[in-house]
């Protein structure tokens, strides 16, 4: 094996160590989560941000998060997307941020209004501060994210970097996972999503970053792998992955992941040479064959009721009434909320109370559009049309950042069915911004036009 491949399995296996450690020590995720801020922070001082090291903090961050959560080793609950941030302020301090990101200083500025509202109409004992930050950090960790990502140059070898450093964590998760659950059958019984198989923590938010990870792998598989060993370290990752986001029995992260493949072979495909169709033919079929391998032995493991849950079915093989497991209701209530309140909304974190008051359903929202509607009003429509048409005026603009639409595309879905609970739809949608080279870009330049 060459030294990089030795240098990528040592990473591998030091992230696969954690997974374990922390499973055996539960105290060493304390640990291991302010190492993750105070050493990474010190990478950056050090690097003075030239090769972007924040993005590769800020995506190491995004990659642990659940993780942490899982293992109670944040210390804060929210602190990843505020870690997210003072990284990317890090970065700014020492590259400057893009000086063309209007639509996303606006975006920013179409949140206060409601911000505002929120200290007049929340209930008397609701805590303001805690409201005001659960609902708006995530759409805030957005608008700084991308101040710093908008139009920026930065080479493919670096967008593939900071993906791994997001993939890292990921790994160290999915080793958790199979320590915590390792006899699937002992605990699925149902078709409902597992906390079981989830490590006693939130299936979807944990589907929602298994399902990044096995983009992550995948997408090795296809551009970073120039060895039989690379193929093979990183095939045996995405697929343990996948098997770990599938028996979750959460379906929208791993539908996600899934679509985000499909649009990164698609570009590949029609961007590519007859040579190069041929090699994709190969890795398609490799693919093809590992993921229903993959699906065939998650089935056998469950029983078949993997089968039903995506097939909307209960344990018996009834269709169920409701696709989205009553939430499509709490997004009906939302939209009601709008309509009557159509200008500035209700106030961030109103819309729940409201809910409660007129059904007595105080179930918080999955779906981040609804509660934009409702809770910021025609600000939150012009705010959520400026982050869908942005990144595709500029996919016109630059057509080489393959990771573009998939990196929509996980927002987009993500933020359906999972809201902004995680940092991650957040900053992978800022990296849709990157304007992508195949070579370095001269640092002046860089900094001349960031």
């Amino acid at each position: 094996m060459k030294k990089d491949e030795i240098l990528y399995l040592n990473l591998i296996l030091f992230h696969v160590g954690i997974g374990f450690l922390v499973f055996v020590f539960p105290f060493f995720s304390k640990i291991y989560g302010y190492l993750i801020f105070i050493l990474w922070a010190l990478y950056i001082i050090k690097k003075q941000n030239k090769n972007n090291e924040a993005l590769m903090a800020a995506a190491y961050v995004v990659g642990s998060e659940v993780f942490l959560r899982m293992t109670h080793g944040n210390p804060l609950y929210e602190i990843s997307k505020y870690g997210v941030m003072v990284f990317i302020f890090l970065g700014m301090y020492f590259s400057g941020f893009s000086k063309n990101a209007t639509p996303y200083w606006i975006f920013l500025l179409l949140l206060i209004p409601s911000v505002v509202l929120t200290t007049f109409v929340l209930d008397f004992d609701t805590d303001i501060k805690n409201t005001i930050a659960f609902n708006i950090s995530g759409p805030v960790c957005l608008g700084v994210s991308s101040l710093y990502t908008f139009r920026r140059k930065i080479p493919l070898d670096q967008i593939n970097s900071i993906l791994l450093s997001m993939g890292l964590p990921i790994v160290t998760c999915m080793v958790y996972l199979t320590f915590y659950t390792p006899n699937i059958r002992d605990v699925i019984t149902s078709t409902q999503s597992n906390y079981e198989t989830s490590g006693g923590f939130g299936p979807n938010q944990v589907a929602t970053i298994l399902g990044m990870g096995m983009f992550i792998f995948f997408s090795r598989i296809i551009l970073e792998s120039k060895t039989k060993y690379l193929v093979i370290i990183n095939l045996i990752i995405a697929l343990n992955i996948t098997y770990r986001g599938m028996v979750t029995f959460s379906r929208g992260g791993m539908v996600t992941g899934f679509l985000m493949i499909i649009l990164l072979v698609f570009f590949l495909y029609t961007k590519s040479n007859f040579a190069g169709r041929v090699k994709l033919n190969y890795l398609i079929v490799l693919l093809s064959i590992a993921m229903t391998a993959t699906w065939a032995y998650t089935s056998f493991q469950t029983g078949g009721l993997i089968d039903k849950r995506y097939a909307n079915k209960d344990a018996a093989g009834r269709v169920k009434e409701s696709k989205f497991t009553g939430r499509e209701e709490v997004a009906k209530g939302e939209i009601d909320v709008f309509l009557d309140n159509p200008i500035f909304g209700v106030g961030v974190g109103k819309g729940v109370e409201v809910r409660e008051a007129k059904t007595g359903d105080g179930t918080l929202s999955h779906d981040e559009i609804t509660r934009m509607l409702a809770e910021h009003g025609t600000l939150g429509i012009i705010g959520l049309l400026i982050l869908f048409f942005t990144p595709l005026a500029l996919y016109l603009e630059n057509k080489f950042n393959m990771y573009l639409l998939c990196f929509v595309a996980f927002w987009f879905f993500t933020i359906n069915h999972a809201a902004m609970r995680t940092a991650a739809p957040a900053f992978v949608y800022s990296l849709s911004l990157l304007n992508v080279y195949f070579s370095e870009i001269p640092k002046k330049k860089i900094v001349s036009d960031s």
